[in-house]
């Protein structure tokens, strides 16, 4: 046998060619870091302004509290549950493995996460019946 040959090898001496999408990526930590600095700013901000928005109707009484609060009730459920799909999909971004094939998706997720943060608040606020 040849000082090149490898059990169970064909005698060829060739060795598989390694895929590069299998390779390690380096920057993989870079849009999950960013997307962390500005998703978590901004998911305590719109929980912020979702907690102070009860004192928009400090002064209703009647039918226009009862809507106000029946609308808020819906509006803060659907405000928790859309920022904690951000974190999902935050901690999603940190998640993936760090190979140069889910370089797209670790990015996309890292996208997904502060603009569904923004979509949560702009629903929150639409969903708020205004005094």
């Amino acid at each position: 046998m040849s000082e090149n040959s490898h059990d169970g090898d064909s005698g060829t001496g060739s060795t598989p060619a390694t895929d590069p999408a299998h390779a390690p990526d380096r920057r993989a930590w870079v849009a999950p870091l960013i997307s962390t600095v500005v998703t978590l700013p901004l998911g305590l901000i719109a929980l912020f302004i979702g907690g102070l928005t009860p004192m928009a109707c400090d002064s209703c009484d009647g039918a226009a509290a009862d809507r106000f609060d029946a609308s808020f009730a819906t509006a803060w459920t659907v405000l928790w549950i859309g920022l904690l799909i951000a974190l999902a999909v935050l901690i999603a971004s940190w998640a993936l493995p760090h190979q140069l094939r889910f370089a797209a998706r670790r990015v996309g997720l890292a996208l997904a996460a502060p603009a569904t943060v923004g979509v949560t608040f702009v629903a929150f606020m639409a969903l708020v019946d205004w005094p």
